[in-house]
């Protein structure tokens, strides 16, 4: 049945009604079986996997329904026998389509994600410009040398140096080049894993910090109007995509 003239809303958004449907729900109940029409409200731009009645009235007649994962329903003051809702789950159409489309992205664009032999991807970062408080020659703060390290620790940093050099975050600086700010590294363990830290607080020091706006949580959610699907994706390493 077509709706109009009724306003429906969220916490963040408008609901757009499609239209009512009615459901007629049959109960089983020792004098009779109780019959009632529910009527439901089809939303354009909201899915829901399971409904809420109201136990107002069916606790006239003894009906209790469990807001409880198997989700069943009691009768009178026998709690231990318990009927359940028949449950079936479908799957659209329009969600099967979107899985062979997005399928279709990862298999041409397969080259833009990290693989075993490109763990980076082939997605690159943009230029980062830092802008230091100090003038050249940069002074001795930016200028410091390497952290004594244990042999395990040596280890371990030389085959994070080895792993960064093949992706080609790092490189070998020439005889000829002139290095102006060196910070020290050192190693962390973490359940027998090394990771290596850089110790960049001199340098942090002397940075001018960028400056742009917070974004607000509130125009967040209304860049998320009308979504139905929400996905999320990881950037593993994504500070070495940058340059």
């Amino acid at each position: 049945m077509p709706i109009e003239g009724i306003k429906f809303s969220s916490a963040s958004q408008d609901m757009h009604p499609l239209g009512i449907f009615e459901a007629e729900m049959i109960f089983p109940h020792p004098a009779g079986s109780i019959r009632s029409k529910v009527e439901f409200v089809s939303m354009n731009n909201c899915t829901s996997q399971y409904f809420i009645l109201e136990n107002g009235y069916l606790n006239i007649y003894g009906i209790d329904i469990n807001n409880h994962k198997y989700r069943y329903f009691t009768i009178g003051e026998n709690k231990r026998q318990k009927f359940s809702f028949p449950s079936e789950k479908r799957e659209i159409n329009v969600i099967r389509q979107l899985k062979n489309v997005i399928k279709e992205i990862f298999v041409s664009d397969q080259e833009a994600f990290a693989s075993d032999n490109e763990p980076l991807g082939a997605f690159k970062g943009h230029e980062v410009d830092i802008m230091l408080d100090v003038e050249r020659p940069y002074p001795a703060l930016l200028r410091r040398p390497a952290h004594p390290a244990s042999p395990r620790a040596r280890e371990a940093l030389e085959s994070h140096i080895n792993e960064l050099m093949k992706l080609g975050v790092l490189r070998n600086v020439g005889h000829n080049e002139e290095v102006e700010v060196t910070m020290p590294v050192i190693i962390t363990w973490h359940n027998d894993k090394s990771r290596m830290v850089g110790d960049l607080r001199a340098l942090n020091t002397a940075t001018i910090p960028d400056r742009y706006p917070i974004p607000r949580i509130h125009e967040t959610l209304t860049q998320l109007f009308q979504a139905k699907f929400i996905t999320s994706m990881v950037a593993l390493e994504g500070f070495h995509k940058n340059s």
